[in-house]
């Protein structure tokens, strides 16, 4: 892999990902842009302890632009874009309407593929590898930043989900603190420790390989499966079955084995529906340690993807008991997701 950084018009870093240690990446970005203006601001909420960011200025963001007026397309015959160059493997930049900015964390967009019409699923594993490195890559920069705690690669696809551009990418946000979610995980974790002696990320793995049941794909050095008690219609966690923090940690042998696995999820998921369904929206989210707790080396790192989808043409909402209690109710047993997940398997 060969990173190349450089600079956008008004300030922001982009950072380019190559396969090919002979790329070159001299285009320069000649737009008229005015240096960027944020009103990113965490404000913490006393009642439930968690934080909140107010971002204005995320208002005026792109939405919907037409295929040829694309900003994460490469810039060609004379319609420039975020991406100066005439292609590319992978790119990642600053985003131009962050949430998080400053001292209030950083915001990133990662585009997989330059081919506007793709989708992640459609990358090639040596494509996939790419993405793997460039997350892993920023995951360690951000990681040497003095006001990040904790940072998360993601991926929305669909515009049910909604998402605002449909060229294929994601997001990379580092967050000035601690998610609610992770730190719900690590209490866990802990009490779990505390109780029995053992690690419950370790625990969860085996009691779902032991079942059989709910595991949608297993290899040498991954495991895929629906939870016990899944929040969403059809829900996987993928897990390396070497538990380690973050992706900084994961040996040669899983990253290796990671795009043959991931892949096959991604197309299993374009297909629980059957072909007359557009492609699956869904989310994919990386859990990472946060890099200051001092229980971190006990968090599993994994891979959290779901779809709001639950049966054809129907949406999954988050009405009253969800938004209003955070008490999920699922409308698909995880034993019947997780059938159906095998049954779609690639020939």
């Amino acid at each position: 892999m060969k990173k190349t950084s450089t600079r956008l018009a008004d300030g922001r870093e982009l950072l380019y990902y190559d396969s090919r240690d002979d790329a070159v990446r001299d285009a320069v970005d000649r737009r008229p842009l005015d240096p960027i203006s944020t009103t990113s601001e965490i404000r913490h909420d006393p009642l439930l302890g968690d934080c909140v960011a107010i971002a204005s200025h995320r208002q005026a963001r792109t939405y919907h632009p037409p295929a040829d007026e694309c900003p994460l397309c490469p810039s060609r015959d004379g319609r420039l874009s975020e991406i100066p160059a005439a292609d590319y493997d992978v790119a990642v930049f600053e985003n131009r309407f962050p949430s998080l900015a400053g001292d209030s964390g950083r915001c990133e967009v990662v585009c997989f593929t330059s081919d506007h019409d793709a989708s992640f699923a459609d990358l090639s594993e040596a494509q996939a590898a790419l993405v793997l490195d460039a997350w892993t890559d920023r995951t360690a920069d951000l990681a040497e930043l003095p006001q990040v705690e904790q940072v998360f690669c993601f991926e929305n696809r669909g515009a049910e989900i909604g998402v605002t551009l449909g060229h294929p990418h994601g997001q990379i946000y580092a967050y000035p603190f601690v998610t609610p979610r992770t730190s719900l995980m690590l209490r866990s974790a802990a009490e779990h420790r505390a109780r029995t002696g053992r690690n419950l990320f370790d625990e969860v793995v085996e009691r779902e390989r032991a079942q059989g049941v709910r595991v949608v794909l297993e290899g040498g050095h991954w495991v895929a499966f629906v939870p016990y008690a899944a929040h969403w219609p059809y829900e996987v966690h993928l897990y390396p079955r070497r538990r380690v923090p973050d992706l900084r940690a994961l040996d040669e042998a899983a990253r290796t084995e990671f795009p043959q696995v991931y892949l096959e999820l991604l197309r299993r998921f374009d297909r629980i529906f059957g072909e007359a369904e557009p492609p699956t929206p869904y989310i994919a989210a990386w859990h990472q340690a946060p890099f200051r707790d001092v229980n971190r080396s006990d968090f599993g790192l994994h891979l959290e993807l779901f779809t709001i989808r639950r049966t054809s043409g129907k949406l999954k909402f988050l009405a009253g008991s969800e938004s209003g209690m955070s008490v999920f109710i699922n409308d698909v047993p995880p034993e019947t997701a997780a059938e159906r997940l095998r049954e779609v398997a690639s020939a």
